[in-house]
């Protein structure tokens, strides 16, 4: 069979199971089989390939028809145009994060600033505004040990061992230093609506990084309530939110003495993320 075969054939058995984007990932499923860019097998769709790999690609195919996430399947995800290895017990990223890291890197550019990451999963965000802030130092904290050794892979793989440390923290944890920025995306999904989900988020994702408590909120006022205290005087909290939760994610934030800077909405026009600034009342 040539390459065309094989991609029509995956095309065609994703369709079957109401996969939206059967042909990117019939592609990239072959992509992985084969070992080569997508790019690659697309400018060689003659080539003959064996029976060998053919057999290997109808088993990806196969679960992915099972609404199994490609990037679970190739095991990494790209985001920030870098690859990040995934697993089941990290989030996968979103484009929509993306957003986040690229104001928040407007804002500490050039600057030399510490970094807590809460939540870190992959550590995808973390690595990420390190990349682009070369004077910033980073802690990730997780409360998933799983999570952390995929993490750990993601920061040798971006050699930055120097620059992250790892910790295997509840956000109940006690802290020791305070930090000018602290980002999280916290699970923040209503209990009741994770039935409610797509088959490949609900069944495959890890339910800890997803869901919120009966409100969503759970997480979010953890995160809030504890930056407050670990942030420098004017440090930022940059907090990824559900949709429809800006309101009164809004309101606990004030409360809480911090100044909503920015909000950033993601590619559907939701309020995705809120960066606020604690401001130290006994300062004041």
């Amino acid at each position: 069979m040539k390459t065309l075969d094989l991609i029509n054939y995956g095309t065609i058995e994703l369709k079957k199971n109401k996969i939206t984007s059967c042909r990117l990932d019939s592609e990239l499923l072959l992509s992985k089989v084969l070992d080569k860019n997508r790019e690659e097998i697309l400018i060689n769709l003659d080539e003959e390939i064996c029976q060998k790999y053919f057999s290997t690609y109808k088993k990806l195919i196969s679960r992915r028809s099972q609404n199994e996430p490609v990037a679970y399947i190739l095991k990494e995800k790209e985001f920030w145009s870098k690859n990040f290895f995934v697993s089941y017990d990290t989030l996968i990223p979103r484009p929509e994060t993306e957003l986040m890291v690229e104001k928040l890197v407007k804002i500490f550019n050039e600057k030399k600033i510490s970094i807590l990451d809460m939540g870190t999963g992959s550590g995808c965000i973390l690595i990420s505004l390190l990349s682009e802030l070369k004077k910033a130092r980073g802690i990730g904290i997780d409360i998933s040990k799983k999570a952390l050794i995929i993490a750990k892979k993601n920061i040798e793989r971006h050699k930055m061992q120097s620059r992250i440390k790892l910790f295997n923290k509840s956000l109940d944890s006690k802290f020791y230093k305070k930090f000018d920025l602290i980002v999280s995306n916290p699970p923040y999904i209503r209990s009741p609506e994770i039935q409610r989900l797509a088959e490949d988020i609900k069944k495959y994702e890890p339910r800890i990084a997803l869901d919120g408590g009966n409100d969503g909120l759970d997480l979010i006022k953890k995160v809030i309530y504890k930056a407050k205290d670990i942030l420098k005087d004017k440090g930022m909290l940059a907090l990824e939110i559900g949709n429809k939760q800006f309101k009164i994610v809004s309101e606990i934030l004030l409360k809480n003495n911090y100044k909503i800077e920015h909000i950033i909405k993601d590619y559907k026009d939701n309020i995705r993320s809120i960066i606020s600034t604690h401001i130290n009342k006994k300062n004041d």
